[in-house]
């Protein structure tokens, strides 16, 4: 492997390459740095296995805490199962970078992208996504490239290329634009209820740097000699190609056109014709036919033609006719269908959304802050999450069986993507301090299930009564281009995903976008194309919107009677130890007296949560007891708890005592504090006196009646 050392000058910063220098045994490789963040990238590529009839490209993210200069928790002190993150990092490269390759390439093809320095100014993974092109590159594996991918975002009223993690946090946008020579490939973005037209001016700013780093990676392999790797795709049988056309074009149309078809009953036609015309018929034919000869060596040859005349023929009815397989007009959408409330109230929300064939329950549930997921052993710089959405995809759903096991990745990439177009509606901290957590469980999938889940999640955040600012809906677009002709789908349902040109799903309120996700089975799109689906996608946004709000137009005004009891409270930060106890004694001494769990940060703001309202308000009472600050004439109610010759000792609050002097038990002289005290009795007394030790000296005397009546009402609610 060649080793060279080169730098881009991109967009006021430097990124630094070293190609070969590291794993030389790798096909390709390239550190990758920017600033203080280093990204080693390197591409593999196998021979085929046999069997395999699709690409097995395979691309993986990897972080490791020394990046940061940390040592993982846990009992093993090392990196475990990947976190969220690092799962949707390796989504984010293989999305771009999958088109790009022949997708008749059966050789296994591994991009492995490992993060092993960063700082909080350069975050890895649009570096990553950059490096991958490179690396494939140089590893002369084909690729319909260079590729490169920027991070855009929104301060104030300015884009700006690859932001901070500070400026990604607190901006309006963070959007991800990745493109080859011949267009966008990819787009993932989160915003903040933005109009549609800055977000397509936020592409296009973020395709000219694409372009600027593209240009950059064409100089480079001019001067260092690489030219880009091109094969010649595996010759196929023209004869089974002719044979199987002439048997299904016309009864593949009329299956196309029967538009009171469902999926099954089409997907059912299909299969007949397919075995009746095609297998059936060259089943009977002589061995040593040539038809026979080439199903017997590729037993997936006639399914592999037997779809692409089917595509073929798909794809023409919509570009000639302006139909598709189920009647629509390019730009309807299928029959919406909404619930809520449709699970008993011990699910704090729940609701049932239907598009067409497609149909999602969604679940919320209300938890307390203790319930936030820990993101402390990750590299980025987030603490904890507050808003968690999970997609689960049961194979039921398209009508198969399989092992159920732990999340894929396509589960956790549509989670978080509804989970980024519900977080700019949610209600903040202060004001809602609830954990919330939204499953989404996808019932039935004929396309569109992600859109589907934000649908079905906002409906059932507004059952369970979370003051959400919008509801949000989303639609999934489609595309159909050949030549220069091109058809933007609204609403794609499964045949026009798996035989189209893109899935752009598009999210966001009556008001603006919240979340987008593009992405491509062909090397590129223009920027007109990607600005005629945001476009189309708004009239469909607000016409499932519409549909919704007819079921529920706002949160529902009460929460669950099973929903936890909140109580918001501050102290003063110094008195947290006082609260906590040593080892955590008092607050769990709380815990167990009242059931209530008292969760506190470090700037003295507590929530109390509950299982019912009366065991927070006893927890809170409690609290406050402890916290109370004591001056000099404060009249309170105390028990006493030991006596000495010279006085009686009182507990104010829990860990709080003063002394009553035995002059000071009565009006008059007092022989033995036994005559008017005893251990346990509930005692009105004043503060007389705190001395610069901080005791207090007590005083029965000198009490007026409605002082005593007041702190003993006082002591009554507490």
């Amino acid at each position: 492997m060649m080793e060279f050392e080169q730098s881009i000058s991109f967009d006021g910063r430097d990124i630094r390459l070293k190609v070969g220098h590291f794993a030389p045994q790798a096909g390709g490789s390239v550190l990758i740095e920017c600033g203080e963040t280093s990204v080693l990238v390197t591409a593999t590529r196998s021979e085929a296995r046999e069997g395999i009839d699709f690409l097995p490209l395979l691309v993986d993210y990897e972080e490791r805490l020394y990046a940061a200069g940390r040592i993982p928790g846990g009992f093993l002190r090392r990196e475990g199962r990947p976190p969220e993150k690092v799962t949707l990092t390796s989504r984010l490269i293989d999305r771009p970078l999958r088109p790009l390759i022949p997708q008749w390439i059966r050789d296994d093809i591994q991009v492995v992208a490992t993060t092993l320095s960063m700082d909080e100014l350069v975050p890895p993974d649009v570096l990553a996504v950059t490096g991958a092109s490179i690396a494939v590159t140089c590893a002369q594996i084909p690729f319909y490239g260079p590729m490169a991918g920027v991070r855009v975002g929104l301060v104030g009223d300015d884009f700006i290329i690859n932001p901070t993690y500070d400026e990604i946090e607190n901006g309006d946008l963070d959007l991800v634009v990745a493109g080859s020579p011949n267009g966008i490939v990819m787009v993932e973005a989160g915003a903040n209820q933005l109009p549609e037209q800055d977000v397509i001016e936020a592409i296009e700013f973020g395709y000219e740097a694409v372009r600027d780093l593209i240009e950059a990676q064409n100089q480079l392999m001019k001067d260092q000699g690489i030219s880009l790797a091109s094969e010649e795709p595996p010759e196929t049988d023209p004869k089974l190609e002719e044979f199987v056309k002439s048997k299904v074009t016309e009864p593949i149309k009329q299956v196309l056109q029967r538009f009171d078809l469902d999926k099954h009953g089409r997907d059912e036609l299909l299969e007949e014709i397919k075995t009746n015309e095609v297998e059936n018929a060259i089943a009977e034919l002589p061995e040593d036919d040539p038809l026979q000869v080439t199903v017997n060596e590729d037993p997936k040859a006639i399914g592999n033609v037997f779809k692409d005349v089917t595509r073929t023929l798909m794809r023409n009815q919509i570009i000639e006719d302006g139909v598709r397989v189920d009647g629509r007009k390019l730009d309807e959408v299928r029959p919406v269908t909404c619930k809520v409330g449709v699970l008993p109230k011990r699910v704090h929300g729940s609701a049932l959304f239907r598009r067409g064939l497609t149909q999602i329950m969604s679940l919320a549930t209300l938890g307390t802050p203790g319930d936030a997921q820990d993101l402390a052993d990750e590299l980025h710089p987030n603490e904890e999450k507050r808003y968690l959405h999970h997609y689960n995809f049961p194979p039921y759903s398209v009508g198969e069986t399989k092992p159920l096991r732990s999340p894929g990745r396509r589960e956790i990439g549509h989670g978080a993507l509804a989970e980024r177009a519900i977080t700019p509606v949610l209600p903040s901290k202060e004001d809602f301090p609830y954990v919330l957590r939204v499953v989404s469980e996808v019932l039935s999938s004929n396309g569109s299930t992600s859109m589907g889940s934000v649908c079905g999640s906002t409906l059932s955040l507004m059952d369970a009564g979370v003051p959400i600012s919008k509801p949000v809906s989303g639609a999934a677009m489609g595309l159909i281009k050949e030549g220069d002709e091109v058809r933007v789908l609204t609403d794609i349902q499964g045949m026009e995903d798996f035989l189209g040109d893109m899935d752009f799903k598009v999210a966001g309120t009556d008001t603006g976008i919240t979340a987008l996700q593009m992405d491509m089975k062909i090397t590129g799109l223009s920027l007109d194309v990607v600005r005629q689906a945001i476009e189309q996608a708004k009239p469909a946004r607000l016409h499932i919107l519409e549909k919704m709000m007819a079921v529920i137009d706002k949160p529902k005004s009460e929460l669950s009677p099973f929903a936890p009891h909140l109580i918001n409270y501050k102290i003063d930060p110094d008195l947290i130890g006082l609260v906590i106890g040593p080892g955590g004694k008092t607050v769990k001494n709380i815990t167990e007296q009242t059931g209530a769990k008292v969760d506190i940060d470090d700037n003295g703001a507590m929530t109390i949560s509950a299982s019912d309202r009366d065991s927070a308000i006893e927890a809170l009472n409690q609290i406050k007891s402890l916290t109370r600050k004591i001056s000099e004439g404060d009249v309170c109610v105390g028990r006493v708890t030991r006596i000495i010759p010279i006085g009686a000792f009182v507990e104010l609050m829990p860990g709080k005592e003063g002394m009553i002097h035995i002059s000071q038990l009565a009006e008059y002289r007092v022989g033995k504090v036994e005559d008017e005290v005893a251990v346990g009795d509930e005692v009105v007394v004043k503060v007389r006196e705190i001395d610069n030790k901080g005791r207090l000296n007590l005083t029965r005397l000198n009490i007026h009646p409605d002082e005593a009546a007041a702190a003993r009402a006082s002591a009554e609610r507490e």
